[in-house]
């Protein structure tokens, strides 16, 4: 049995200039970091007691006889980039739900790839699991997605992800005081919409529209050195909320489906009990909102959302690890090999038996 712990990330600065479509010619760069929550997926050699070969528990259970029916598209595309035929059981369990612009679908990826790797006595690093992950969203299957998602969960912490146009990827941990760091978290609220949606179909029109909107996503990349000053200097903190708030105001202007009347009454609630700035995390049109706002209106905003979800958080910096190990000491089909064809017939029958 092997279980990996992968967190979800938050961004704060730079989202759209992940897209291969921007950074191959422009680069690109996001300010982001990863939080206490989880995905988190256990494996296991599934012994061959049962009709089905494989089975996947998500949201859903699946039961299937040959991987290339399993219909969670990225557990069967991590299976085929990875080569894998035997029999497994997989789980996952998430901290949060998933399609709420955490990142989630990208932390399930990668920790799907770091368990699997395990199970194959492959120890991966950290750049090997994020390029892996992108290949497999992007490459094998196609879905419309970024980078960073990949990258934040494999590597952790609050950082700089930097893309580069030959298709390199650079993570820059942001050096911080322990006590300015814990201000800068101080000063931020997340709260559950309500509404989720599937990421790639919102990005989709992103991507379509990347060359209409230049300007915009020019001054987003900007604005993620604009962050790291300001929060490695030694100014007010609130410049980084005014200057989140800037970046949602250009964000909102990539496509028509980054917002909606709904999110935006909540935003303008926010904003007028005492929110410096704010954005929806993730690729827009619903998820989880984030907050930034002195301390002390943090409570008099929690009021102005009346049935909104506050989750509480902290920054983490350890990335996707595998947080239990254990091998199998001897799998059932090497007992069936050390008896004769008979005699394992007999012992499988009469084991199966038992079980039932």
């Amino acid at each position: 049995m092997i279980i990996s712990r992968t967190p979800f990330r938050m961004s704060f600065f730079g989202g759209g200039t992940d897209y291969p479509v921007w950074f191959r010619e422009h680069g690109g760069a996001v300010l982001a970091t990863t939080i206490d929550k989880y995905c988190y997926i256990s494996c296991r050699r599934l012994p061959p007691f049962f009709e089905h070969r494989t089975r996947i528990a998500y949201s859903r259970i699946e039961l299937v006889k040959n991987h290339e029916d399993i219909e969670h598209p990225a557990v069967r595309g991590v299976l085929k980039y990875l080569n894998i035929h035997d029999g497994l059981e997989i789980h996952h369990d998430g901290d949060l739900p998933a399609r709420t612009g955490l990142g989630s679908s990208s932390s399930f990826t990668v920790g799907l790839l770091h368990t699997l790797y395990a199970l194959q006595h492959i120890m991966p690093s950290k750049d090997q699991l994020a390029q892996a992950a992108i290949h497999v969203e992007q490459n094998v299957l196609g879905e419309a997605v970024g980078c960073q998602d990949q990258v934040l969960a494999a590597h952790g912490s609050l950082c700089k992800a930097t893309f580069f146009p030959n298709g390199e990827i650079g993570h820059t941990p942001i050096i911080m005081q322990p006590d300015r760091l814990a201000a800068f978290q101080s000063h931020l609220q997340l709260y559950f919409t309500g509404f989720s949606r599937i990421a790639s179909e919102v990005a989709r029109e992103q991507i379509d529209r990347t060359k209409q909107r230049t300007a915009e996503l020019f001054a987003m990349l900007q604005m993620v050195e604009e962050g790291i000053a300001i929060l490695t200097g030694g100014g007010d903190l609130d410049a980084f909320g005014t200057l989140l708030h800037e970046a949602w105001m250009l964000k909102r202007r990539l496509t028509s489906r980054i917002t909606t009347p709904a999110i935006d009454e909540i935003y303008t609630a926010a904003r007028a009990a005492g929110a410096l700035g704010g954005k929806l995390l993730g690729a827009g049109g619903g998820g989880f909102m984030l907050l930034f706002a002195k301390p002390e209106d943090h409570e008099r905003i929690r009021l102005a959302l009346p049935g909104l979800l506050q989750v509480p958080f902290k920054f983490e910096g350890l990335g996707t690890q595998i947080v239990f190990y254990q091998e199998d000491h001897l799998m059932l089909d090497d007992v069936w090999a050390q008896h004769s064809a008979d005699t394992a017939s007999q012992l499988k029958a009469a084991l199966l038996g038992k079980a039932a």
